[in-house]
């Protein structure tokens, strides 16, 4: 059997399965989206999944916004890698996550990562007026995407080339193959400088707002400066251990 042929056979069975588990209420831009797949997703909430993998940005915008409603728990302090035990610069790379933190679990049918309610497919509203959270999901699917983007900005050089132009961000010149993902502020400076900013505003450091695409060149320039600036501040900070070097 030829490749289309397959494709063809697999999406016409996707699509039954997909029409069947549908219910009379679902996202109008997801289903689109579904069906202009070059693989046509076989559940809803396999759609849903797809629709935020395809629009990332989207995603981080949306989980910000969720976290603005929410705010932060009572009480809660950023504590690099409080949420998995661990501490220390290792947690700069991940951003300030209270409700994956064992304190303030708000539990399943509420988002680890935004702290809102969960609904069908993951979803982030409660577009089948029921009011009650589905309890299997501790995450919106666009949360998940969001997190992703967080984590791993290197995965989502394509959407954010895009958004540039695919020009560098520093130089203005075009983007090459090699080009890589920078962050404008770097996350070692945002503990240093802006640490008691509110959690949700935090969470901007580790999207898109921070996040540009330059050239290799331009980024080794640039992760050598900063090298330097935090070779600076550690002498600052152990004036002894200076002397001793």
């Amino acid at each position: 059997m030829a490749a289309s042929d397959w494709r063809a056979t697999r999406n016409r069975q996707a699509l039954l399965r997909l029409e069947r588990a549908l219910p009379p209420i679902f996202p109008a831009a997801v289903l689109q989206h579904a069906l202009s797949r070059p693989l046509v997703p076989p559940t809803p909430r396999l759609a849903v999944e797809s629709f935020w993998r395809s629009h990332v940005l989207r995603a981080d915008r949306l989980a910000r916004a969720l976290a603005a409603r929410s705010g932060a728990p009572e009480g809660w302090t950023w504590r690099p890698g409080a949420e998995t035990g661990g501490g220390g610069a290792a947690g700069f790379r991940a951003p300030p996550s209270p409700y994956r933190e064992a304190a303030h679990l708000l539990g399943r049918g509420r988002c680890c990562v935004c702290g809102q309610p969960v609904y069908r497919f993951g979803w982030h509203v409660d577009l089948w007026g029921t009011g009650i959270p589905n309890r299997n999901a501790g995450w919106h699917s666009a949360c998940v995407a969001a997190w992703k983007l967080w984590l791993a900005p290197s995965d989502q050089i394509p959407a954010l080339k895009r958004r540039q132009g695919h020009r560098c961000a520093v130089s203005g010149k075009r983007l090459l193959r090699t080009a890589e993902i920078d962050h404008r502020v770097p996350l070692y400076r945002v503990w240093r400088e802006h640490r008691d900013a509110p959690w949700p505003s935090l969470l901007a450091f580790w999207g898109a707002p921070n996040l540009q695409v330059v050239n290799r060149a331009v980024h080794a320039a640039k992760c050598r400066d900063e090298a330097g600036e935090r070779a600076r501040l550690r002498r600052a900070s152990d004036p002894d251990a200076a002397a001793d070097g």
